[in-house]
């Protein structure tokens, strides 16, 4: 039986980077990853991926950024006064940090850069503008 939308499906997943980094995986979270085939829960990418695949069928797809996390969005990267930030919490540049806006959307941002009292923030997901790489095993189909 084909996988096609609709479909409850488990699936073993390794995500690597260009480089051959492993960003994510079902072992790192020590179950299969379950979802619905065509709810758009997961990258487009992997969901195009497994249309069609088998039971126990194992696929390797690269997956570009606009199935993925976006590209990268230079007006995303933002200058804060330090004063937006708890003064009790320690900011280091590469930290993530939750924030919410003044109307109410939380976001998390992480810290880039700090000169004195200016603080630069990325709003952009750190995977945004990578070429992403999956291997994937079907597990089970419902």
């Amino acid at each position: 039986m084909e996988i096609k939308k609709g479909d409850k499906v488990k699936i073993e997943y390794v995500g690597t980077l260009e480089d051959g980094s492993v960003f994510d995986s079902t072992a790192i979270h020590g179950s299969p990853l379950e979802f619905t085939v065509g709810e758009g829960l997961l990258l487009a990418g992997v969901e195009h991926a497994v249309l069609g695949m088998r039971l126990g069928e194992e696929k390797e797809v690269v997956v570009p950024p606009t199935e993925g996390y976006g590209e990268y969005h230079n007006d995303l990267v933002k200058d804060l006064p330090r004063a937006c930030f708890p003064r009790d919490k320690d900011l280091e540049v590469g930290t993530t940090y939750k924030m919410t806006l003044q109307n109410g959307h939380q976001y998390t941002v992480r810290i880039t850069k700090i000169i004195d009292e200016l603080v630069t923030i990325d709003l952009n997901p750190p995977l945004a503008g990578k070429i992403l790489r999956f291997k994937i095993k079907i597990t089970e189909i419902a």
